[in-house]
This record gives structure tokens, sequence and C-alpha cells, in this order.
């Protein structure tokens, strides 16, 4: 994934490294910090821990420079190869094969404008010479994590996690995706939760563009000089992802799946994925003493007290660390922001197209905070990266233009849309039209019980009442809520506005007023793994 960071002056050396270094597991490749001379003895500082996924020689290693301007970025620019030659044909050379290198070159062919022509999930900081100071943008989902604030001298700091910042600056703030930073203020340059026109497509037409915009956005993701891997659950769009990159790279690919010992609902259904697809595929399995153990570090390296964010995390924190620990892989596909496109189960209770459409568009502007969040920290901290398809820019620019009414749930059968358009043999029927399982559901119901249940040990109900009540923002309501709120205050005291509060369900809709957030407590749940 790499990590990048950047100061203005007022922060030493050794301070930013302090921070820097918490973040080196995101690129353990190679770590470099650039000063820059701003004149009258202030001087501002970028640094870079490298995971070599394109390009991977040593000239690949940033910053880059041009012209006196400088560059990190944590990112994948998809078609940089015809970018690449356009530039050529305008005078430029270029010292790697890393995507990252044409963006110094972009920069001064178009400024700022160069942030809504990219199709990329990144996150950069640019000094810009002429300007003497920073400029910073973030991809317009937030795949790609960026936050940052200000130090008692003052100085805005950039890093690409808030561990990177804590007891650096006051506030932690996300740096907003679909923005850019300069001259000390924040722009929009596009909101992907809003379409610029209502499609009128029916249901047949939107669902060939949908099946060619996701192939497509698949494709563009298996380009990487490092080698791939992809989660699978056995859920539609984990298995969706998987059956269309066998198919597109003509061998088997390499899949991974996790469950708890006894009750993995998941496993079976992978397997039979893996089964049809003929991939090289691998089970991992956990205990309850491991979930138990691990819960700490995975809510530390998240930054959140979430609890779906943090329930669905350590399934996935353990898989990952599992495919670093025995084998080569470095990049993960995964089936990441279907939901908010198509619809969770308990957006089946929507009132009307309007309401769906203005949930799916609450959702994906908060991706950031959440699964988006989850799917970056527990990939990156095992020195792997994440690629998300269904984040694809083209395909979510479709999907959020549709007319709303055919994007509900009308049918009977949630995501409709996206199975219909995959019928035929990508997918075994049963797995094409399986039920929707939440992730910490369905690596084993026992999972989300465990970890229920060792909250119950830790408060009495009066000790619970006393302690959530010390929290005005965000009051944790339930002894699991608490557990990991008090856990994240360990690691990030005070720094909880960082999160819109708990993803919950729309409580404002009929059905969905419940005091969990696993679809297990709704009535539409349905037989979705036994």
């Amino acid at each position: 994934m790499c990590s990048i960071m950047g100061a203005g002056p007022g922060l030493g050396t050794s301070e930013f490294m302090a921070g820097f270094s918490r973040t080196v597991s995101r690129g353990p490749d190679m770590t470099r910090v650039e000063p820059i001379d701003l004149g009258d003895g202030k001087t501002a500082l970028l640094g870079f821990h490298r995971l070599a996924i394109m390009g991977l020689s040593k000239e690949g290693m940033q910053p880059f420079s041009l012209h006196g301007n400088r560059l990190v970025c944590n990112g994948e620019i998809y078609g940089f190869r015809a970018l690449r030659e356009q530039l050529i044909g305008k005078g430029y050379t270029f010292r790697s094969g890393s995507d990252c290198e044409i963006l110094l070159p972009l920069y001064e062919q178009y400024g700022l404008a160069m942030f809504g022509m990219l199709d990329a999930e990144y996150a950069l900081i640019l000094y810009d010479r002429a300007r003497g100071g920073f400029v910073a943008a973030r991809d317009p989902i937030g795949i790609r994590p960026l936050y940052f604030g200000y130090h008692r001298s003052g100085a805005i700091v950039f890093a690409s996690e808030p561990q990177n910042l804590v007891g650096l600056v006051e506030q932690i703030q996300p740096f907003p995706p679909g923005h850019y930073y300069v001259d000390g203020r924040f722009f929009r340059y596009t909101d992907i939760a809003e379409p610029t026109a209502v499609c009128h497509d029916d249901v047949e037409t939107a669902c060939r563009n949908i099946r060619e915009k996701l192939i497509t956005g698949i494709e563009k993701r298996l380009d990487a000089d490092a080698p791939l891997g992809f989660l699978l659950s056995g859920g539609l769009d984990s298995s969706l992802v998987c059956a269309v990159a066998a198919r597109l790279l003509h061998k088997p690919i390499r899949t991974f799946a996790i469950g708890m010992e006894g009750d993995a609902i998941d496993l079976k259904y992978a397997r039979e994925v893996a089964d049809y697809i003929g991939s090289d595929h691998t089970e991992v399995r956990m205990t309850r003493d491991e979930v138990i153990a691990v819960l700490p570090h995975v809510v530390e390296l998240l930054g959140t007290y979430d609890i779906t964010t943090i329930r669905a995390s350590i399934g996935m924190y353990l898989v990952c660390k599992a495919i670093h620990e025995t084998t080569d892989v470095r990049v993960l596909l995964t089936g990441e922001i279907s939901d908010e496109l198509f619809g969770y189960k308990y957006t089946d209770f929507a009132p009307d197209a309007e309401a769906f459409q203005r949930e799916s568009q609450k959702r994906v502007r908060e991706l950031h905070m959440y699964d988006v969040l989850r799917a970056d920290r527990c990939i990156s901290v095992n020195s792997l990266e994440a690629r998300v398809p269904f984040g694809d820019l083209d395909f979510v620019r479709y999907v959020m233009s549709l007319d709303p009414e055919i994007k509900r749930n009308v049918y009977g059968k949630g995501k409709y849309l996206l199975r219909h358009a995959f019928r035929g043999d990508y997918l075994p029927e049963s797995i094409l039209y399986r039920e929707k399982a939440a992730f910490s559901d369905a690596v084993g119901h026992s999972m989300v019980d465990d970890l229920k249940a060792y909250a119950e040990t830790q408060y009495s109900d009066a000790a619970f009442h006393q302690r959530s009540a010390a929290y005005d923002y965000a009051q944790p309501f339930t002894k699991e809520s608490l557990l990991y709120r008090e856990l994240f205050e360990q690691f990030y005291p005070g720094q909880a506005g960082m999160i819109a509060g708990f993803w919950m369900p729309n409580r404002d809709w009929a059905g969905c007023d419940v005091d969990d957030p696993s679809a297990r407590v709704l009535a539409n749940y349905g037989a979705s793994g036994f």
C-alpha cells in the first residue's frame, strides 16, 4: 500500500520520524525522508515507505522530483502507460516503470485540473515550488487513506494513517475524498455520489452495462508487477471478482478464505466457488482465543471504535496475516463497495426510491470511514496492497446514476441487477443467488457471540452505564461498544471525531430500529448460509 507523510516548517526530523515509523509495514521495501529547503532557514519534509508493486526497481522509489516540484503518492494510476506515452511525446523522460512517476509531468501540464482527470485510487502530497507550499489530494471514494492536522507550530501535517499523527497534532481529521488542498484551503473536485443526470436505462440495458463496466474494472486491477491474490468469502461480490479474474487471466488464481473453527458459514461456499473456477484455494481457521487476543491490535491498526468495522476486521486481518507470512502474494483484490451501490439487507426497508438513493449516497460518501478503512488497514498492515474493482470510478458513476427505482429490491432478491448481470456460467446458481450474509457473521456466528460474551465479563451493568456516560460523542450503547471505545481511547485519546459515529441501519425506517449493526437482527435476514 505504501505510506506517505508530509509536514510544513516547524516539525523537526526526529519528531517527524517518530510518527512516520509507526506505519513502516505499509511500505517495508524502502524508506526515504527528504527535506525541502524553503529558504529563511525553514524546512518542509516529505516521507515515503515503499511497497513495490509497479516498477519494482530502485528507480521507482519516491519522492519523485521534477523542476523543483516533489511528490509522494500512495496509489494506482490506471491506464498510466498510455498517459506516459503521451507525455513522452511532449518531451518528458522517465527513469522507472512506476505508474506514479507520471503525476508530476501531468501536474506541470494540467495543474489542479489533473485531479479530476485521474482514473486512480490515490492519496498524494506534492510540494509546488512556484506556490511555495503543499498541494494534497485524495481519490473520489477515499480508497487510499489520508489524514491531516495542525502541529503546535501551525504547520499542516499530512499522513497515511491517524497513528502517524498521534502526539503531533491536536485534532486528527480525515482528508475528505474527492478534494484537493491548496493555499491553506480544501476544494472539492468531484462528488462521485452525486450523479450529473439520472440514467433511465431499462433493466436489461443496465445489467449489460453493469457487467461490462465491472469486467473492465477488474481487468484494470490485474495489472501488477508483483504476485496477485484474491479474498474469497463465497458471497456474491468476492465470488464475482474471482470468477471474472479467472476468466481474464486464463490460469488458476490464488484465493483465500477464513472462518471460525466449528461454524464457519463462508468456508463451504468459498470452497464451492474455488472448485467451480479452478482456483488454488487456501482456507484459514481462527479460534475464540485468537479473536480475543488480537482485538486490541485490530482496534489500534484500524483507528476506529465502530462495532461492525471491528467485527469484520478481525477475520480479514488474520487471513491477510496468514497470506503475508506464508505466500509471496503482494496484491489482493477484494469485493468491497458493492453493498453501498446495490443495497444492504436493511435497504430493503427503504420507503421509496428516493430514500434508497439518499442512503446509498450517504454510504458512498462515508465509505472511507468504514468498509474501505477496514480493507485498507487489514491488508496494508500486512505489507499487501488492496485493489477494489467495485470502486472503479466509471462503474460507480454509472451505478449511482441509474434510476433508483430499478436498483432497490422490488424483485424479491437483493442486489438483483448485479445478480442478473452475471447470469450464465460465471458462478453456480447457488452462489449467484445466495442470500446476503454479513462478513462478521459469515465467518461463523460464534465470533460475534464470543465478542459480546467477552464484553459482558468486562463490565457490570452499573459500570457500563457510568463509563458510557463519560462520552458525549458517539456514546457507547452496549457493553461491546464500550469495550471498543475504551480500547480506541487508549490509542487515539480524544480523537473520536475522526469517525462519523456508529455504522447502523437507518433507524428512521420501519424494520430498522435495532440495537446491533448486524443484518442478523433484521426480519429479512433469511437463510444466508445454513
